[in-house]
């Protein structure tokens, strides 16, 4: 790749600039759009009206005014990603890294590797965007002690937490939120329908699996070949093969203490067992929320909790291989991540300013609201209606990208037209899921497209690596997880395969 691409800080600004005059335009034909949601207490239908808010106006000129700072402040990859760099920095120079990752890549095959690198990005949906802080630059690294484009690394994670956003084995708190949706909205016809929180089990193993394979074959035999060799530097450059005994016995003594780490946390957030469950939040249902709810010790302090981790196992090595013989060594390790942090703090001051800009003029809400409602408006049934709604969630995940709250705009048309046509509720959301995935990849409203675009700016020294090029080889991967995610849904659908523990694809009266 030769041709030289537009900065990132450059295209957020641009797109500031359209969303304004678009908003400008939009709101002076006062455009508008109606969805419909579920009342949580009668469950009946109520029209909601939202409308586009012109960005240009004196109202809009002093929201971003008095907002930026504020926004950018609370932008919420700023804080965690400084945090986790800096443990990041102690692993790297310690030289921890260099020795566990070339290790690695010296005795797996690298589809192996990849494999994993995308199978771990799909399962930590289940903590947040924590993967996408932590799981992007140590896939570059990874790939960079083995001895290839890191930027590879960088893309093939970044694919595994995008589109395996909607493939969750285990439960996540987005996962209940929608699910209290979709059983509030399938009491518009039904007060009694309800499912269990395995729901989605068979299918999602299933996805899980064939989704790492094929995004694996997509990254050895698509991405890796377009992106070229990467020049490494000469201090880039791993030369040794061989590890010195101080250098594997650090090895060995810093996993040990992850793993005692490791331990420890697992059992403080383990209930019933003497002095556990000190990290939950007790007064959720589901051991999830208990988990991650809002009242967690263990959700607000993840970011710490793996920073201090990252602290240890690179502390612990750095002292047993010598590489850490002093307080000034260990500062110098602290900090080393944050060299190049300017770059990153610039691009996510734009992505803030273009996210709330794009969020305050209602734009995207009343796409979403309006071609749900033209969908609705539609007679459609069985395979047809499963894909029709698959595009829609597709588009509207580009347009806006909150699961939750555009489920909350959707349901209330979408999950009553589907089990009018006796289609689960159960699947109607797993269809859901899937499209607003499958767009996650490509749209810069989401906020954690700019932590991508600043780790691949990072590593493209010949600027050739821009967000356009990036969305071609991310349109790789979504091209082949549509047809899979396809394939998956009408196969369930048309066999009558259970979605999960006593959940059917086919509603049965």
């Amino acid at each position: 790749m030769k041709k030289r691409s537009f900065s990132p800080v450059f295209l957020f600004l641009v797109l500031t600039i359209v969303i304004m005059l678009l908003s400008t335009i939009l709101s002076l034909f006062n455009v508008q759009a109606e969805y419909t949601t579920v009342n949580t207490y009668s469950y009946a239908l109520q029209n909601n009206v939202v409308a586009v808010e012109n960005m240009l106006s004196a109202e809009g000129i002093k929201y971003i005014v008095t907002n930026t700072v504020n926004n950018f402040m609370n932008f919420e990859p700023l804080g965690a990603i400084i945090i986790v760099l800096i443990g990041i920095g102690v692993l790297e120079k310690s030289g921890f890294l260099r020795v566990f990752f070339t290790l690695i890549t010296q005795n797996i095959h690298k589809n192996t590797i990849t494999c994993a690198v995308i199978l771990l990005s799909i399962i930590s949906s289940i903590f947040g965007g924590i993967g996408f802080v932590t799981l992007l630059p140590l896939s570059a690294l990874l790939f960079k002690y083995g001895r290839r484009n890191p930027i590879g690394g960088i893309i093939a994670s970044f694919a595994g937490l995008t589109f395996g956003y909607g493939i969750n084995i285990f439960l996540s708190t987005t996962d209940t939120a929608l699910m209290q949706i979709t059983t509030n909205a399938s009491h518009v016809l039904d007060k009694t329908y309800g499912f269990g929180l395995y729901f989605e089990l068979f299918i999602m193993i299933l996805a899980t699996l064939v989704a790492s394979y094929l995004m694996t074959r997509v990254t050895e035999k698509v991405v890796m070949p377009r992106l070229g060799k990467y020049e490494f530097e000469e201090n880039e450059l791993v030369t040794e093969t061989k590890f010195s005994k101080k250098e594997l016995r650090g090895l060995v003594l810093a996993l040990a203490a992850a793993v005692i780490y490791i331990l420890i946390q697992i059992y403080l957030i383990v209930p019933g067992l003497p002095l556990s469950g000190t990290f939950l939040d007790n007064t959720q249902t589901f051991y999830i929320d208990k988990l991650f709810g809002s009242g967690s010790l263990f959700a607000k302090g993840f970011v710490f909790i793996i920073m201090f981790f990252f602290l240890l196992v690179g502390l612990v090595y750095g002292l047993v291989a010598k590489t850490i013989t002093s307080s000034k060594d260990f500062n110098e390790c602290l900090k080393s991540s944050l060299d190049t942090i300017g770059n990153i703090l610039v691009l996510m001051l734009v992505a803030s300013l273009f996210i709330s800009v794009y969020n305050k003029s209602n734009i995207g809400l009343v796409l979403v609201a309006g071609l749900t409602n033209i969908v609705g408006a539609i007679d459609f049934n069985g395979i047809v209606l499963l894909l029709v709604v698959l595009l829609l969630s597709i588009i509207c995940g580009l347009l806006y990208t909150p699961l939750a709250s555009k489920w909350q705009v959707m349901s209330g048309t979408i999950i009553p037209k589907m089990m009018n046509v006796s289609i689960s509720p159960e699947l109607a959301q797993i269809v859901y899921v899937s499209g607003s995935t499958l767009s996650l990849g490509f749209t810069p409203i989401m906020i954690y497209y700019c932590v991508f675009s600043s780790f691949i700016e990072k590593y493209d020294k010949n600027g050739s690596v821009g967000m356009f090029e990036t969305g071609k080889l991310m349109m790789s991967y979504a091209k082949v997880l549509l047809i899979m995610w396809f394939i998956l849904i009408v196969g369930f659908y048309i066999i009558g395969l259970p979605l999960g523990i006593g959940s059917q694809p086919i509603l049965r009266f």
